[in-house]
């Protein structure tokens, strides 16, 4: 087998962060990035961004130390390179230049890519419940606003991170809110009139901040990250899928480190494409 084709199922930040990897690590393959919603519509684009370590109960310390770690070093050497004013954009940008391909569609089953692609990576978050049937993964739904201040230049964070302060390039930052099992993407007026009253309380400058926006995102909740391989076998078919998601409200923490570990993954699946053997396993 020479070309590899390759669905990524998912464009927040794990699915993109993933086909960059893989475009870097695996040759000869052409990867297709495959969702119903892209930036800035995904919940990877609601989230602040902010690079604060977080612990997932059943995913052992020493891979999440490493995770993180390849995380910062990855975003540390972008904020010290000629991209790091494009930084927002460096993910879609790099799978385009890479000859990553997107698509806007919606998948109710794996299967529905088979045969048009060899191996599926299912970074669908929180799709998991319905694509997969993977009942462990559940929304902690969160609320924020958007403000203009453009005279907040550090962050202020509470010591459980329920309220926070965090700018950004075009905007402030203001949260939060933790609704488990919450699946409503309405905001809450109550909720948003809260977040500023407690974001007042630590910065009472805010209170001068204009052009407020409402926003809302479902994190999608894990007891532990699902990163590993699955063959499903359907009529005598097969299909090797690579699963990369339910990280929580860490993602953005351990993305390029998660990544890597579903491109090494992917990787094997490839090999075992290219050399099949009669009791090959993936």
């Amino acid at each position: 087998m020479d070309t590899v084709r390759i669905a990524v199922v998912g464009a927040g930040v794990m699915g993109l962060s993933t086909a960059l990897c893989i475009s870097k690590m695996v040759p000869r393959c052409s990867i297709t990035v495959i969702a119903d919603k892209f930036s800035p519509d995904t919940t990877s684009d609601v989230a602040p961004g902010i690079l604060i370590p977080h612990t997932t109960p059943e995913t052992p310390i020493h891979k999440q130390k490493q995770w993180f770690r390849e995380t910062f070093d990855h975003l540390f050497a972008i904020a010290n390179s000629a991209e790091a004013g494009e930084a927002g954009v460096h993910l879609i940008s790099g799978v385009k230049e890479s000859g990553g391909q997107f698509l806007t569609r919606r998948i109710e089953d794996l299967w529905e890519l088979h045969p048009s692609f060899d191996i599926v990576v299912n970074c669908s978050g929180l799709g998991s419940r319905q694509l997969v049937g993977d009942l462990k993964i559940f929304p902690v739904r969160g609320q924020l606003l958007k403000v203009q201040a453009p005279w907040v230049k550090h962050f202020i964070r509470d010591g459980g991170g329920l309220t926070y302060i965090y700018p950004g390039v075009s905007n402030v930052s203001l949260g939060g809110s933790r609704q488990k099992d919450d699946w409503n993407l309405v905001p809450d007026a109550e909720i948003s009139r809260d977040i500023l009253s407690r974001c007042c309380a630590l910065e009472p400058s805010l209170h001068g901040a204009c052009d407020i926006k409402e926003k809302v995102g479902l994190r999608p909740f894990r007891a532990g990250i699902r990163l590993q391989k699955e063959l499903l076998a359907q009529d005598g078919q097969r299909l090797p899928v690579v699963h990369h998601y339910g990280h929580g409200s860490g993602g953005f923490c351990v993305h390029w480190g998660t990544a890597l570990e579903a491109a090494r993954l992917l990787s094997e699946c490839v090999q075992a494409l290219r050399t099949p053997t009669p009791n090959s396993k993936l």
